[in-house]
């Protein structure tokens, strides 16, 4: 693990790849993270292969503080996270006692089958992840914190983990609308980001009512050099004759 506060997210399921499921959870996590000051650096998404998502998490746990997954903690035969993240850190796939008994309580005896025990099941020596939406919890081994698919059962997860986290100064974004093509403003825009390499500066056009309108994004943890660096950059749309009407 890195000295750094920085993220990145893997996200597991045939589904999303094969664009059954869209996803929602990576704009979630990155967005909450950004809150607290730890940035996500990078994101894959992985089908149910035990080969693939073990490689994935070896690469991505030794590059960045922390790694979130999303998927495959479930209680059919596809959801193998528990047991890749078991062999990526080398431990046995264990009964979590206390999983178990939130389990147990939550379905009662004549709903608790075989299917819904696995979930139970977390690599040796993981601490749990409150799941107070569907009660079958998360984990976390290391720097991995494992977290459902289901995107309001994600959400509860991620928020009963972040005030455990050390982050720093919250990621500060503003936005500035250019009513041009990039192409007019990537020479000036590329002076603005050569005077604020702390900061990321990119464009992101689109179409609206039939006419080009271009984001200017300034992003970074100094709030003050963000703050001047959209300063900047509405002057240059400004100076252009790019600025939205009214």
């Amino acid at each position: 693990m890195t000295n750094r506060t920085d993220a990145a997210v893997l996200l597991i399921g045939d589904e999303l790849l094969a664009g059954r499921t869209r996803d929602s959870n990576l704009a979630h996590i990155a967005v909450a993270l950004g809150e607290i000051g730890i940035p996500v650096r990078e994101a894959r998404i992985v089908a149910d292969s035990e080969a693939e998502i073990v490689e994935a998490l070896d690469a991505l746990r030794g590059r960045y503080a922390f790694v979130f997954t999303t998927g495959g903690i479930g209680p059919t035969h596809d959801d193998i996270t528990a047991d890749c993240v078991a062999k990526a850190f080398g431990v046995r796939l264990v009964e979590h006692p206390e999983a178990l008994a939130r389990l147990e309580a939550h379905y009662g005896p004549e709903r608790f089958n075989a299917a819904r025990r696995r979930m139970a099941r977390v690599p040796e020596g993981a601490e749990l992840i409150d799941n107070p939406v569907s009660v079958a919890p998360g984990f976390r081994v290391g720097n991995v914190f494992v977290m459902a698919g289901i995107p309001v059962v994600m959400q509860a997860m991620l928020e009963s983990v972040k005030g455990s986290l050390p982050g720093g100064p919250a990621i500060a974004t503003h936005v500035v609308l250019a009513a041009g093509p990039e192409g007019d403003l990537a020479a000036p825009l590329g002076a603005i980001q050569a005077r604020y390499p702390e900061l990321a500066i990119g464009s992101y056009p689109s179409l609206s009512g039939g006419r080009i309108v271009t984001r200017l994004v300034a992003r970074g943890a100094d709030a003050s050099a963000v703050a001047a660096a959209r300063d900047e950059i509405a002057a240059m749309v400004d100076r252009l004759g790019f600025t939205l009407p009214g």
